[in-house]
């Protein structure tokens, strides 16, 4: 019996699929043989869950694990094909607040191909709304939609996340992605409050790209970028490729960052065709390890490992997937990369740059619950399903659902305005949004105005899907214009 356990930190495994198990073992052997102080409890996720016909692919058991250790470390798991199955990553990450997904993305010259030798980026994702939020429908036979939620404290979390990480890992600059020239809304939001927070922290540059071009950009110069901060699917998109132009995203680990709980992993999945073969490389889960233990305050451990780790870098002690004549020295399966690793512990790089990891509390951030003085309804937008193409026709008969209180002034037809005044090239599906405002466009109107609105344009034929209140917040217009209007 173990005496020592109450000195240790409780953290929840999962051994994951496919290659998952291997990689788990490697990762514990080099932790636990550095004197990483731990209390694990072990459970099951993925696969074998999901054929129990839980289609999250975790337990309640898990739960109450996850919620009594707070601290997650986490294989790849296998989601079966087919409808049905909802992605366990996003659950987890949802379900408990992880909103932080952290990668750091270096790398390793000259052990490790790259073009982009001096590479050191780390992209900090937005982990829970956007487009991920999964909100999704098919309004008409033509035509589906995914809401593209941002909010405000969603937002503010994990800018400040971004800037008290530069802080205290000693980063010079913070980036924000987006698309704000397009989606003035949305990502103009989250621009918004990029520019509000960057001055309280003036020693950090802060700067923010289009995320065309600063994408094209990060993949050609990544040395011109330290932290990059952005919303839930241009980081998604954009770590992995990251990760790639360092070398291998078989070498990236990652934190999802939670006020309460955190994931850690590694970035790749499960390569079940790759399983029990003893080849996978652990490295990914390894250094999602290390993120770990920084974070749970061991973070002398994680400066052991993270070194050792580099130390059979240089020392060309490579796994399949990274091995090279003429510098890997030795190729190796997984159990014998954990093995050099364990053999180096106490060692430092000499080529690589070294880690120290100082002993640390978690990154803690607030919102400032800050909200608009006023907020007034002026129209609202009716979607209608219509098969005939004739915007002018459809215009035309839609006035008459007007009256002295609100009126048609715009049609648009997949975001473009085609009534009044369309083009007669203009190719329409079967999906139309239909604009209908107070008249002079800025005096309020009640919620029984639009009510007895779509009464009408019920009563009138129309087959309407939806219809979205249009606002002014602070005086200001909080909807965006139809394209061409």
């Amino acid at each position: 019996m173990n005496t020592n356990i109450a000195t240790k930190t409780k953290i929840t495994v999962a051994k994951g699929d496919g290659i998952g198990p291997e990689i788990m073992q490697a990762t514990l052997d080099i932790i636990l043989a550095a004197g990483a102080q731990l209390d694990i409890e072990d459970v099951e996720i993925g696969e074998k869950v999901y054929e129990k016909g839980l289609s999250a692919g975790i337990s309640q058991e898990t739960w109450d694990s996850l919620r009594r250790t707070k601290v997650f470390l986490k294989a790849p798991i296998t989601t079966p094909q087919g409808g049905g199955f909802k992605s366990l990553n996003v659950t987890v990450r949802k379900t408990l607040g992880m909103y932080a997904n952290v990668r750091p993305c270096v790398s390793y010259h000259p052990f490790v191909s790259t073009k982009h030798p001096v590479m050191d980026v780390v992209i900090i994702r937005e982990n829970e709304e956007d487009l991920y939020a999964g909100i999704e429908h098919q309004q008409t036979h033509e035509v589906t939609q995914c809401l593209k939620l941002i909010s405000r404290p969603g937002t503010e979390k994990i800018i400040r996340y971004a800037f008290e990480y530069a802080k205290k890992y000693n980063r010079k600059k913070v980036t924000c992605f987006t698309k704000d020239n397009i989606m003035k809304l949305t990502d103009g939001l989250f621009h918004k409050v990029f520019d509000e927070i960057a001055p309280e922290y003036p020693e950090i540059e802060a700067e923010h790209w289009i995320i065309d071009i600063g994408a094209a950009k990060m993949a050609d110069t990544p040395e011109n970028f330290d932290v990059i901060v952005m919303p839930n699917l241009y980081g998604d998109v954009l770590s992995d490729v990251a990760a790639q132009i360092t070398g291998s995203v078989g070498l990236a680990g990652s934190a999802n960052i939670g006020q309460e709980i955190s994931m850690f992993e590694a970035i790749h999945g499960s390569a079940p065709r790759r399983a029990g073969q003893n080849m996978a490389n652990p490295s990914g889960l390894l250094l999602g390890a290390v993120m770990m233990l920084v974070h749970i305050g061991q973070g002398d451990i994680a400066t052991k490992v993270h070194n050792a780790w580099l130390k059979t870098m240089e020392d060309g002690v490579h796994t399949y997937d990274i091995f090279r004549e003429g510098v890997s020295k030795e190729k190796v399966g997984t159990k014998e990369f954990a093995q050099a690793v364990i053999e180096r512990i106490g060692q430092e790089p000499t080529t690589l740059k070294k880690v120290t990891y100082e002993k640390s509390e978690p990154i803690a951030v607030k919102t400032s619950g800050k909200k608009a003085d006023s907020r007034k309804l002026v129209g609202t937008d009716v979607f209608l399903y219509c098969e005939d193409r004739d915007a002018n026709k459809l215009g035309d008969s839609l006035k008459a659902c007007g009256n002295d209180d609100i009126e048609l002034i715009m049609i648009s037809n997949r975001g473009l305005t085609v009534y009044p005044n369309g083009q007669p090239e203009t190719f329409c599906t079967d999906h139309w949004r239909c604009r209908f405002m107070a008249k002079d466009q800025k005096s309020e109107v009640s919620q029984d105005t639009i009510v007895a609105l779509l009464d009408r344009v019920n009563k009138a034929g129309f087959d309407f899907i939806k219809s979205e209140g249009l606002y002014y917040f602070d005086e200001k217009p909080a909807f965006s214009l139809g394209q061409g209007q």
